[in-house]
């Protein structure tokens, strides 16, 4: 097995390097090099020592793999925070000082996969419990703000995650107008495609998403909506059932469903849903449930529309991809 890197032992506090191995046996992603850690450490009462299991990404992408892990080391943390065991604490990111390229990492605790039955939370629970718990306040303003504070990756898309007062205009322009602008700055430009996204942008988004227009009833009824953390990300690849191992925090360690590989933001709970049907894989039996934990937004019926509207932002991610790589 390979040693640990010092600055991964440094950073998760394990001094002692002889008491900790590092294994990269069948992991493995597209963007980054994975492997998962396992030490000794003193136990609480100090009178023995008990395991920890970590899990660690890594990536010598430069300024990207920095970007990408500091994004995902707070949109874990930002799940995590409202739903303990829901996903991974992340508990560490930065350089590798060891090697000459500009590598980076990421230490989260260890998810075990595909255990704990049909006990613990469901997908529906979890959920909707992070999507009904409100957003930290922006503490430049003190106000709940659409938008991340820093910029997070959907595969390697960059999203900047700029705050704003209102939905609709980080849903415009934090993702229907980054994502064109990307595709434009890779597969050049297409004016069909712009008009038509513009005209989204402009004119469709306010229609169902404009503020004093979405939680409203037609009566005029409603308090608008707050933000809330959403994982940005979530198909059926990024959820399972599982159980966060060995981290020394027993209130992680609830079985249930989890999910992992998060984008998130602080957004309106249903742009989730979008990503959910538009790759399939969740159920009507978990849309039911979910929907008795966190109600359809008003005007409840144009919820289809807006669903298919968020839908629209993963399906652009896609597409522009697949013109990367067959439009020339």
């Amino acid at each position: 097995m390979p040693p640990v890197p010092v600055s991964i032992l440094r950073a998760l506090n394990l001094t002692d390097a002889s008491k900790a191995s590092l294994s990269t046996s069948g992991l493995g992603s597209g963007f980054t090099s994975t492997g998962a850690i396992r030490a000794l450490v003193p136990s609480p009462d100090g009178e023995g020592e008990e395991e920890r299991q970590y899990f660690v990404k890594t990536s010598s992408d430069g300024k990207a793999a920095e970007e990408m892990f500091r994004g995902e080391y707070e949109s874990l943390n930002a799940i995590a925070g409202s739903v303990p065991g829901f996903c991974p604490r992340a508990l560490a990111w930065g350089p590798l000082e060891e090697t000459k390229s500009r590598s980076y990492f990421l230490a989260t605790e260890y998810l075990d996969l595909g255990v704990g039955g049909r006990t613990g939370s469901s997908l529906a629970q979890r959920l909707g419990k992070l999507h009904s718990t409100p957003a930290p306040p922006d503490p430049e303003t003190g106000k709940r703000r659409f938008g991340f504070p820093v910029p997070t990756f959907c595969g390697d898309t960059k999203q900047p995650n700029r705050f704003h007062d209102s939905w609709a205009d980080f849903y415009a322009n934090e993702r229907l107008m980054v994502i064109l602008e990307e595709s434009e700055r890779r597969n050049g430009k297409d004016g069909g495609l712009r008009e038509m996204v513009e005209i989204t942008a402009q004119k469709v988004v306010p229609a169902l998403l404009a503020h004093g227009h979405l939680g409203y009833d037609r009566n005029g009824n409603g308090q608008g909506i707050t933000p809330v953390v959403v994982h940005g990300d979530l198909w059926s690849g990024n959820a399972d059932r599982g159980k966060i191992v060995s981290s020394g925090r027993k209130e992680d360690e609830e079985a249930g469903e989890v999910v992992y590989d998060p984008s998130a933001c602080y957004g309106h709970s249903e742009f989730e849903l979008g990503i959910m049907k538009m790759f399939g894989g969740f159920g009507s039996t978990f849309f039911t449930a979910y929907h008795r934990i966190v109600p359809k937004t008003e005007p409840v019926e144009e919820y289809e529309d807006r669903v298919r509207l968020y839908e629209l932002s993963g399906a652009m991610s896609i597409m522009q991809k697949l013109i990367k790589k067959y439009g020339s």
